[in-house]
């Protein structure tokens, strides 16, 4: 790999006399200065992306390569050099001889968060030459005990190869095998661009004797240690530290010096007891920067005052009057904050004209107000287990721009003339008034679509405008289900992709709101109708603006997933021997629904892959038509359009305001600051998914705790040369095993051929004259795991039960 010069005043050059007699050691590089960072990038001979830390595994980070389609690997902390996760950082290569090596058959270039395979085969370069590292070997055996020794044999180069194979005579190793090694390539944070981590925890205070502060341990393992000084302490810190031994605390960290191995920082709160969920929340949505606070006066100044609320008679004016259409609202039954309506009515010719309509947010959050400042700094609503923290008020969500029947709404609104089979022949944008005359909830019509021919009473349904009976609002969602089906069955014949992860809810109690029970949320025909003509209206959206504005338009793009983790897991596939097409979104998607099997576990099999399929996948983003410029990058991956944007959820996401201001000309930024808009959209939006699954991780480790143990069948994701992942198909959770943690495991080998991992478990058997029972786990093993609460707070493990005597 050919190697770029050095930059000019590179760390290791700047450091190089450091730490000498009576200076304290430097632990880490002195950051580069802004000047010798825009050369070196300019040059090509730095790096510049944003670093993900893996969560398992807290030595591990990532940044992406220039081109997108694989991984930059740093390897430890130190490489990190105190940068934190989501931090946007700029890298360089480290001099050639602190390069390492790693078996060909493992590229750590390659890695993402959930890979952990590489953990034992890189190997530091013993030869500290100018010259690239010779290929070097390793030994692979069936006994431990052997294996110990030969793990012991580190950094042997091709020269040593003889050596080798005559300790394998020696030991009497029947079997060895020989992995060329390559050299990696050994990157370095040498400047932090954006500090985007909040530099908030939540963890644990312990109290150091004869010291002048005391050690905060945060949750979060990527996050480093924090000194704190004993005064910001509780007052009875020092003489009752024990007492605090179970309490929560959030601490910012607020300086890291390069000549300490631990942070600085202050105390911010004390949130309560660990393990309940008010104080865990409270510390996820801190930790993450989710503003979480009331709304202030002058934010609620910026809405109307004199409620309720009618819409004046001028606007009315310049408006499409829709109040006398059939349009109703499918949700959520619990949902509050209703953004969207749809509308189908059929015409004479026998084709149909369907609307979808949505809250015009636009015309309450005037651009560059009070409230318009806070909802662009929160940019999304957050969706949590128990609450949501809003984007906008409650008096707007709930009442002004909610679209909530029997009263007249400001929409935005998109109408298309389109046939049964979903051809579109017209389409017309444009700001509308509509008076909804339902809200139904998505089981109401569940109950519709599979009840075609019943007639719904009064009593089955929710408070309906007299003006548009029950039958006709039936028919609209039976002719939008129909329409819908054949528009998805287009969607996917030509090549789109759906990857279905299973999600897990909770039933809660409405006074504690502790978790009562959980189910797998089922995803049915009604969601589907509604995602299809939200799709619709996105899609319509985004070459309307893109039309209009080629230079301003906020659209959504999707990269392809990394050709290198597809390349690996095509490999893997096909030495598993699943038949399934990687080469295209819509590819995988047929591969994805052709036959797993025929029994009862073939939908398990078909999670498990799914996900095997998704950890390639990128994240989709938002950018400025604008500043990306080059149109096939605009491309979006999975639902293989050449353009599209999100407008249909303006009351939770502030991208969707940018785009309605769009429509209606009233948008006064420039390409940059609309980049920049889409940026910080985008970090929110990541946020938001993490916290979430945070929230859903919390109160499932609640529920294994108030109802555990709970016994399930599993099936196993990943193998790894030490613990292996399963799915628990009772709940969909995903938890690791570690071998060294089974009880009655009377011992374990690993062994990889290509691609394929595989576990040799051998039981201790119950009855000492009988040989141990072997079990073999691979992916798609069926095991039965029991979920059981750890003894700290929220966590819990899967144990993996003992099989039954003779099963393999």
């Amino acid at each position: 790999t050919a190697v770029p010069q050095k930059v000019a005043n590179s760390p290791a050059d700047k450091n190089k006399n450091k730490g000498g007699r009576g200076q304290k050691k430097q632990v880490f590089e002195p950051y580069m200065t802004t000047e010798d960072v825009s050369h070196g990038l300019k040059r090509g001979e730095l790096i510049q992306g944003q670093i993900r830390i893996n969560p398992k595994k807290y030595h591990e980070a990532f940044i992406p390569s220039p081109d997108d389609t694989r991984d930059i690997f740093l390897d430890g902390i130190i490489a990190r050099n105190r940068a934190l996760n989501g931090d946007v950082v700029v890298v360089q290569i480290l001099p050639q001889e602190q390069w390492k090596v790693v078996r060909s058959d493992t590229d750590c270039e390659g890695a993402s968060e959930s890979e952990t395979q590489k953990e034992h085969v890189m190997q530091r370069a013993q030869k500290k030459t100018e010259r690239a590292p010779s290929p070097d070997v390793i030994v692979e055996d069936q006994c431990s005990d052997q294996e110990e020794l030969i793990s012991k044999v580190k950094n042997i180069t091709l020269m040593d190869t003889v050596i080798c194979i005559l300790l394998c005579l020696i030991l009497k190793i029947e079997r060895f095998q020989i992995h060329h090694f390559t050299s990696l390539i050994v990157y370095q944070v040498v400047y932090i661009v954006e500090k985007k981590h909040s530099r908030a925890a939540t963890g644990f205070l312990k109290f150091l004797l004869d010291k002048p502060f005391a050690m905060f341990s945060p949750v979060d393992h990527r996050v480093p240690r924090i000194n704190v000084p004993l005064r910001d302490c509780p007052e009875d810190f020092r003489s009752r530290s024990g007492d605090y031994a179970n309490t929560l605390f959030i601490c910012r960290i607020t300086n890291w010096a390069a000549d300490s191995n631990f942070a600085e920082g202050q105390l911010a709160k004390t949130l309560g007891q660990a393990g309940e969920i008010e104080p865990e929340t409270e510390g996820i949505l801190t930790e993450y920067d989710v503003d979480f606070s009331d709304f202030s006066n002058e934010v609620l100044d910026c809405l109307p005052k004199n409620l309720p609320w009618t819409i004046p008679p001028e606007e009315m004016r310049k408006r499409r009057d829709l109040r006398s259409e059939c349009i109703f609202t499918i949700d959520p039954a619990t949902a509050r904050d209703l953004d969207d309506a749809l509308s189908c009515k059929q015409l004479p010719d026998g084709n149909f004209e369907v609307g979808v309509h949505i809250a015009d947010v636009s015309y309450f959050v005037e651009q560059d107000n009070a409230l318009d400042a806070v909802a662009s700094q929160r940019a999304t609503s957050v969706y949590m287990v128990q609450k949501v923290i809003p984007m906008l008020p409650r008096l707007l969500c709930e009442e002004l721009c909610s679209l909530n029947p029997l009263t007249d709404r400001l929409t935005f609104s998109v109408i298309w003339k389109i046939t049964p089979e979903g051809k579109i022949l017209s389409e017309w944008f444009g700001r509308t008034v509509i008076r909804s005359c339902v809200k139904l909830s998505y089981d109401h019509a569940q109950s519709m679509i599979e009840a075609p021919e019943k007639l719904f009473s009064a009593e089955e349904l929710p408070p309906v405008d007299p003006v548009h009976p029950i039958d006709e609002i039936h028919q609209a969602v039976l002719n939008l289900h129909s329409i819908a089906k054949n528009l998805r069955g287009q969607r996917f014949s030509g090549g789109a992709l759906r990857l279905d992860q299973i999600k897990l809810s909770f039933t809660l109690d409405k006074e504690t709101m502790m978790p009562q029970g959980c189910y797998v949320y089922q995803y049915r025909d009604s969601n589907k109708l509604v995602e299809e003509f939200m799709l619709l209206a996105n899609i319509a959206t985004a070459s309307h603006i893109y039309r209009k504005f080629p230079e301003l338009a906020l659209l959504r793009r999707h990269p392809p997933p990394k050709t290198k983790m597809v390349d690996e897991l095509q490999e893997l596939c096909d030495q598993l021997g699943i038949d399934i097409d990687l080469s295209s979104a819509g590819a995988l998607h047929k591969s994805l629904n052709t036959s797993l099997g025929d029994d009862e576990y073939t939908s398990a099999r078909k999670e498990v892959l799914t996900h095997m399929c998704s950890r390639p996948m990128q994240m989709a983003l938002y950018f400025c038509a604008g500043a990306l410029k080059q149109e096939q990058f605009f491309k979006h991956y999975a639902l293989n359009v050449p353009l599209y944007t999100h407008f249909t959820s303006p009351i939770r996401r502030y991208a969707d305001i940018i785009v309605h201001r769009l429509l209606a000309s009233s948008l006064r930024l420039s390409t940059d600051e609309v980049q920049k808009r889409a940026s910080h959209c985008n970090d929110k939006k990541t946020v938001s998914k993490r916290v979430q699954e945070l929230s859903s991780e919390l109160f499932f480790g609640v529920f294994v705790k108030e109802c555990g143990p709970l016994d399930s069948e599993a099936m196993v994701m990943g193998v790894l040369d030490q613990s292996f992942d399963v799915l628990v198909l009772r709940y969909g959770v995903q938890k690791r095993i570690y071998c060294k943690s089974i009880a009655g495991l009377d011992t374990f080998h690993h062994r990889k051929v290509g691609k394929k991992s595989e576990l040799t478990l051998l039981w201790t058997p119950e009855d000492l004259e009988r040989t141990p029972v072997e079990q073999v786990i691979s992916i798609f093993t069926l095991v039965e795991v029991q979920l059981k609460a750890d003894g700290a707070p929220m966590k819990y493990s899967a144990l993996l039960k003992r099989p039954e005597d003779g099963m393999s």
